[in-house]
């Protein structure tokens, strides 16, 4: 993912600008950020739309989702100024700014739906003391602000040309909400593997229907967010040990990175019967 964000950066500097190849790793890249834009953008605003509209369970109990979206978008944005960035590198700057949405507006705005299923399941009480939308408000609004410094501090980072600094600076980030995540759902997941005192007969089949449909959504988001960030740290490390920035070595990150961030717009539409080429939900 940010490999390539190095090499066009350091390819800004230099004096031979005319001169620079671009190899098969690079059409690579630039390959899969076109998919991020051309499938991201229209897909997250069409979530935003459904979720303004009204179509879904409504903007208060979406109103995560509803900010991922949006944050989705700024980084389906940040792909489509990285490609524009490999032929002209005025675009550097603002593709330095939208950064910080793929690097913490996201994981933390999946941290929060991870949170608000965990209280749901596991603390019902407390999930409905929190339900108003004015908690989620101000969440939001916390990282929003938490996620404009991050830009910022992309822009700072970048412009210096430290390769290490940048690094660092994601796979810490990945390397805390990462864990934040997978306990939520990994504790959601033996909830609803245990039986509760259901009713008998049809209304306790209805019932484990429904959570057996929960626990294979939150196992597929569960194996998504290892898929999505998991080589993405690996990759980092990798990095900062060896001193060494290998575009190979992040080429099946930014592989999984694009790939697995389609899958959860792709079962919030399945979930509200939006995908007519799956099974209904």
């Amino acid at each position: 993912m940010n490999n390539s964000t190095f090499k066009f950066t350091t390819r800004e500097s230099s004096t031979n600008f005319t001169t620079y190849s671009i190899g098969p790793l690079d059409h690579l890249e630039i390959c899969m950020y076109s998919i991020s834009f051309l499938v991201g953008l229209p897909t997250h605003s069409y979530i935003i739309w459904l979720i303004i509209t009204g179509t879904g369970s409504g903007i208060a109990s979406e109103f995560f989702m509803l900010n991922l979206s949006v944050c989705e978008i700024a980084n389906a944005l940040n792909t489509f100024f990285f490609v524009l960035s490999v032929w002209f590198s005025h675009f550097l700057i603002l593709q330095m700014f939208l950064t910080g949405f793929s690097i913490t507006g996201r994981p933390l705005f999946q941290c929060l739906i991870c949170i608000e299923r965990y209280l749901a399941v596991l603390h019902p009480v407390t999930f409905l003391n929190y339900k108003p939308l004015r908690y989620r408000v101000i969440c939001s609004i916390v990282v929003w602000t938490i996620t404009l410094g991050s830009c910022l501090c992309s822009i700072y980072i970048l412009s210096s040309f430290n390769i290490t600094g940048h690094t660092w600076f994601f796979m810490l980030q990945f390397v805390f909400f990462l864990p934040i995540q997978l306990f939520c759902l990994v504790a959601v997941l033996r909830a609803l593997k245990q039986s509760g005192p259901g009713e008998r007969g049809r209304e306790r089949t209805q019932e484990n229907h429904m959570k057996r449909r929960a626990f294979n959504l939150i196992l597929i988001t569960t194996v998504n967010m290892v898929m999505l960030y998991v080589p993405i740290i690996i990759s980092a490390i990798f990095t900062n040990l060896t001193k060494q920035n290998i575009q190979g070595v992040w080429a099946p990150s930014l592989i999984c990175y694009v790939l697995a961030g389609f899958v959860q717009p792709v079962l919030y539409l399945h979930r509200n019967g939006k995908l007519p080429f799956f099974c209904s939900p």
